[in-house]
């Protein structure tokens, strides 16, 4: 079983566009493709080129594809949702206009896609892991989240033919057990699919292989991560926000934590998944030397194990 392999900004450090120690966009195009990606996602509008000619010839001279964009972003705020419907618009017409991931699949939906993550809200943010002390929305409060997020999707779906996909993300109010699952029963999968997140699994207290399985009919897109256990256990006992415990290392290249990958190769194979994985290390952009022999090693692992 070989399956497509991509990479993200994130593996650099690039989360917050205005950070002021984000490395250069050409490193990370070209430290990718050293490592043998040959797709990546986006990052955060505005780090990569928006301009789709210029976006093309610099994704031809690295010899690589988009396999998604992400809208990481408060979805709840009623206030902020039309900047979001203009970032949607951005971000998929530009996806409509150069080169995107090959359309590999079997019951999931192909790339590109557009990758849905609920993160802004800092008072949900500094509880993330920890879901007994996490604040949670009002019914009025999810209700209009769920309508904003089926919003966005139609505009990438219907308008541009890029998948949406819903991600469960640490420190999102759409995190734990009990919200994927309210996700999962609020909004159908003709309108969204799920990307799951080994890390972001692990990290919210779910067993990242029970998840798969109880969710794989909905699931179109996956990211891989790993955890460092011990480091997570005292983010948790600290109470660090993730970004915080990021910096301090608690994911690890692949192969080197918590999650058990053989297994979740095995679970791959039994059921036939044939989409893109794209493997993802956030960290401290100020850490970034360290990123292609991360981005490295966690491509060499897993196909070391079959992937």
């Amino acid at each position: 079983m070989t399956l497509h392999i991509a990479n993200a900004p994130c593996s650099w450090g690039v989360d917050d566009p205005n950070n002021p120690f984000l490395p250069p966009w050409q490193k990370v195009l070209t430290e990718a493709a050293q490592a043998g990606y040959r797709s990546i996602e986006l990052g955060p509008w505005g780090y990569l080129p928006t301009d789709p000619e210029e976006l093309t010839r610099q994704l031809n001279d690295h010899q690589l594809s988009l396999v998604a964009g992400t809208l990481f972003d408060d979805l709840v705020s009623e206030a902020h949702f039309p900047s979001l419907v203009t970032l949607t618009h951005n971000l998929c017409r530009n996806l409509a206009r150069v080169p995107t991931a090959a359309k590999t699949h079997s019951t999931n939906a192909p790339a590109p896609y557009l990758v849905i993550i609920d993160f802004g809200n800092p008072q949900r943010a500094k509880y993330a892991g920890q879901s007994d002390k996490a604040p949670r929305l009002s019914d009025e409060a999810w209700q209009r989240m769920m309508q904003h997020i089926t919003t966005l999707s139609q505009i990438a779906w219907q308008e541009y033919g890029v998948r949406p996909v819903i991600h469960p993300h640490v420190g999102g109010y759409i995190e734990f057990a009990d919200e994927l699952a309210r996700l999962v029963s609020d909004i159908p999968h003709q309108v969204a699919g799920l990307c799951l997140d080994t890390g972001h699994l692990y990290y919210a207290g779910m067993d990242p292989i029970e998840a798969l399985q109880s969710y794989w009919t909905r699931i179109d897109y996956l990211h891989f991560k790993d955890v460092n256990h011990a480091r997570w256990r005292d983010a948790i006992t600290r109470g660090l926000d993730f970004f915080s415990a990021c910096a301090e290392g608690v994911l690890c290249p692949l192969g080197q934590g918590a999650i058990d990958y053989p297994a979740v190769r095995a679970l791959l194979a039994e059921r036939d998944y044939q989409g893109w994985i794209t493997i993802e290390q956030e960290r401290d952009p100020r850490q970034a030397d360290t990123s292609l022999a991360d981005v490295t090693a966690s491509l060499n692992y897993l196909r070391s194990i079959g992937f």
